[in-house]
């Protein structure tokens, strides 16, 4: 903070503004910023992964895999996204605190189970009562990335399903013919061309999952939603030395345009990577390279 900055009764016009954004408050607000990108950084490769995986399923020669995988896809795009978020990050604690409990007190005879109460005993509690600040806030980053990506690795699960299926059965079948196993077949001619086919469901899902990252503020992390209400909403002199109206419209209107230039520039690089995996391949977008090349 700036030295000017320790009378703010003194200040006036930009210099009053100037202190009043550097406040240790909004430096929170500002970091937030990382933490939304970071939660996007993180989740999207491990979504992806779990969508394969369930994709793989999905389409699995032994009938209890292909099951599992469908009824994870089905499941999860059948239900509200908040009703998970709200659920796994509650189910996911406890079931953590459950095994601890169960490995660090062996010895406990009262019932976990209290009527609606989940009671472990103080060495399972994750995390602990003694840890610092900034582990609380880890684990909570922590939950929510993993229940994200459970919740939209079954969306990306239904759009690679979907691409494999595109991608032409004379193709997998000239593979065959030419003395391929199925592993070769599948990670030399499937996988390469399903992203083709897949990316522009994956593309939609990637937007999805920017929206969905206010969702943090319902999970319990101070997150830029949070900092946007709690900053903008009326502040008198009694509790803070930069007293202000209602301002919480524009601080929700730098959040728009935040979302908006995330997004655009999403936009571009997706529309950047299509033209990459199109080019030579069989499909519409490749076919058109083609013809502007010729």
């Amino acid at each position: 903070m700036f030295d000017y900055c320790a009378d703010p009764d003194t200040l006036t016009g930009l210099t009053w503004l100037s202190c009043y954004v550097t406040t240790g408050a909004h430096m929170s607000f500002y970091l937030a910023f990382l933490k939304v990108i970071g939660l996007l950084a993180v989740t999207a490769p491990v979504a992806l992964g779990f969508g394969f995986l369930g994709a793989m399923a999905a389409r699995s020669h032994i009938a209890p895999l292909r099951w599992f995988g469908k009824t994870y896809i089905a499941i999860v795009r059948g239900v509200p996204d908040i009703a998970f978020f709200l659920f796994f990050v509650i189910a996911l604690d406890q079931g953590f605190e459950y095994i601890r409990h169960k490995v660090k007190c062996p010895d406990w005879d009262a019932p976990i189970r209290q009527g609606s109460d989940f009671i472990v005993c103080q060495a399972a509690k994750l995390p602990l009562g003694t840890s610092p600040e900034w582990v609380h806030e880890t684990y909570g980053f922590a939950l929510a990335v993993l229940t994200f990506a459970i919740v939209f690795g079954a969306f990306a699960a239904n759009v690679l399903f979907g691409g494999m299926r595109a991608v032409p059965r004379a193709q997998l079948e000239t593979a065959e013919a030419y003395g391929m196993s199925r592993r070769q077949t599948l990670w030399r001619i499937l996988v390469p061309q399903m992203w083709v086919y897949a990316l522009p469901g994956l593309s939609n899902l990637w937007m999805v999952l920017i929206k969905a990252t206010p969702l943090l503020f319902l999970l319990g992390i101070e997150d830029i939603v949070y900092w946007a209400r709690e900053l903008g909403g009326t502040k008198t002199a009694r509790f803070t030395d930069y007293p202000h109206g209602d301002w919480r419209m524009w601080y929700f209107l730098f959040l728009l345009v935040f979302y908006l230039a995330f997004t655009r520039v999403s936009e571009i690089v997706l529309s950047r990577i299509m033209i990459r995996l199109a080019h030579g391949q069989a499909t519409t977008a490749g076919e058109a390279q083609r013809k502007a090349a010729a």
